[in-house]
């Protein structure tokens, strides 16, 4: 139990810190930090820190819910953590929108929306691949195996049979 909600724990940093590297992907490109050599890769850095704390703040409890669900579903599928976040990041960029100032600026654009999205789909299989592959513990097989499906189709038509 201690090892799972560790390995819950390190899939939710290592998520975030992901995030906040997505999102800074979408403010430098990849030759302006070429270019710009150590000082703009060290505001980079900052930056994506400084996101990743900023989603981790907002994201983390409804992350952990997302979390503690597929623990007790014994989810390990991408197809669970990825929307998970992309949902998370979509109610996170929401939150931002409608607590924005004034009509002066607005974040409501294709191109900002595109950056929460990707960061939480991205934020969502970093997290799936560090913990949520292993969800539910090594003891609780949920599905069957690709060998004993055959096997048991076969089992239930002899008991169907007269």
């Amino acid at each position: 139990m201690i090892v799972r909600g560790f390995r819950v724990l390190i899939g939710l940093v290592v998520a975030c810190l992901a995030a906040g590297l997505t999102m800074v992907a979408f403010v430098y490109s990849p030759s302006e930090l070429v270019d710009g050599g150590g000082d703009k890769l060290a505001e980079a850095g900052l930056l994506a820190l400084a996101a990743a704390t900023h989603s981790a703040i907002f994201a983390a409890p409804f992350a952990l819910i997302a979390a503690v669900i597929g623990e007790w579903q014994a989810w390990r599928g991408w197809l669970f953590y990825a929307p998970a976040g992309t949902a998370i990041a979509g109610v996170g960029f929401l939150a931002q929108y409608w607590t924005q100032a004034g009509e002066d600026a607005s974040i409501a654009n294709s191109y900002a929306v595109m950056a929460f999205l990707a960061s939480g789909c991205v934020a969502g299989t970093v997290f799936w691949l560090l913990s949520g592959r292993l969800a539910g513990g090594r003891g609780q097989a949920h599905s069957q195996t690709r060998a004993s499906a055959p096997q048991a189709a076969s089992e239930a038509l002899k008991r169907a049979a007269p």
